[in-house]
């Protein structure tokens, strides 16, 4: 099979000729539709991922279709359309596995990191990381719906939101125009903030009701004269910008970070106490929680904005994600 590899940190993406890969007992093969390029796949690239192991194929937005199945997989026949994101599979028996929280697990494996992911025309998972992918999406729109589709949605139903509640989502690109989407099909009120006049437009486009520019606008002024938020939903990957929107929260408010950085953020515990403010972190979710997603985007008619590229086009392809050019998602099509 054809495969687009990582062979060392640093290095570009390079075109092979692999086996194709043979499921084990609980393990299911994927015949590769479509694979979404995401910013965590610099993890492999780069070589940041701890104990990662090289040559490596990157991706974890799989979509597809069954090839062929283990000896004990259950429920799942060859032409079922299935995904994979970035839960690859877990233990069972640590302890957050017996809890039922296996995206927590000890032991879980990501896929596209621990294993060969969806830079491919096959891939081979354990038969939990699967979801099943609703006919109504097409596989180059499913692929990003199992990272950035699966982040922001599963990180909205897991707050305090209801019906009618400010939520704020800052950010306007490959996690924020999904998260606008799901915002406004789950019923809130929809704010986005982005910087610059620029994305106004879309944000509208994409449902939000009030657009604030904090270039021009103090984000967290702006906030409260709406009433405050319930929810603020941070896409982009920067502490200056969470911090600058804490006091936008009103009571009860609660920050979720989802967009990744690795800068601390500036907030007083007094910011926090008297409104009864809280500051958290999202990961995407398991299976279970992928197939909830494509099946609520599929109902409420939500898809990402794509490029698509052919497999052999990864390094341009991800040179388009990497430096924010792509509008939003880039997904690869072997």
């Amino acid at each position: 099979m054809k495969a687009m590899q990582i062979q060392e940190a640093g290095g570009d993406f390079q075109a092979v000729e692999l086996p194709i890969p043979e499921p084990g007992l609980n393990e299911v093969r994927v015949a590769v539709e479509a694979c979404g390029i995401c910013h965590s796949d610099a993890f492999v690239k780069e070589g940041l991922w701890p104990e990662l192991e090289l040559p490596r194929v990157p991706g974890h937005e799989v979509a597809g279709r069954v090839d062929a199945v283990g000896d004990a997989v259950v429920g799942y026949e060859p032409g079922d359309r299935v995904g994979v994101g970035w839960h690859g599979g877990h233990c069972f028996h640590c302890e957050a596995c017996r809890d039922g929280d296996f995206i927590a697990c000890e032991n879980a494996t990501v896929c596209g990191i621990s294993y060969d992911g969806g830079y491919a025309e096959y891939l081979v998972a354990p038969q939990e990381a699967l979801a099943r992918i609703p006919d109504a999406l097409d596989a180059a729109d499913a692929a990003p719906l199992l990272c950035a589709g699966i982040t922001t949605y599963n990180a909205l139903r897991n707050t305090g939101a209801q019906p009618g509640d400010l939520v704020a989502v800052e950010g306007v690109g490959g996690l924020g125009h999904l998260g606008i989407q799901y915002a406004r099909r789950m019923g809130f009120h929809v704010v986005a903030l982005s910087r610059g006049p620029d994305k106004e437009e879309l944000a509208r486009e994409l449902g939000a009701h009030d657009y604030i520019d904090t270039r021009a606008q103090n984000p967290a002024e702006a906030l409260q004269a709406l009433g405050g938020a319930r929810v603020i939903l941070e896409t982009a990957p920067s502490a200056e910008a969470a911090t600058a929107v804490v006091d936008g929260l009103g009571r009860s408010g609660e920050l979720v970070l989802v967009g990744a950085s690795q800068e601390p953020m500036q907030v007083s515990a007094m910011q926090l106490i008297m409104a009864r403010r809280s500051i958290s972190g999202w990961p995407s979710g398991d299976a279970s929680d992928s197939q909830d997603t494509l099946d609520f985007s599929a109902l409420a008619d939500i898809t990402p904005r794509i490029e698509t590229y052919p497999l052999e086009e990864a390094n341009e392809a991800y040179e388009r994600m990497i430096t924010n050019a792509a509008r939003f998602r880039v997904v690869l099509e072997p």
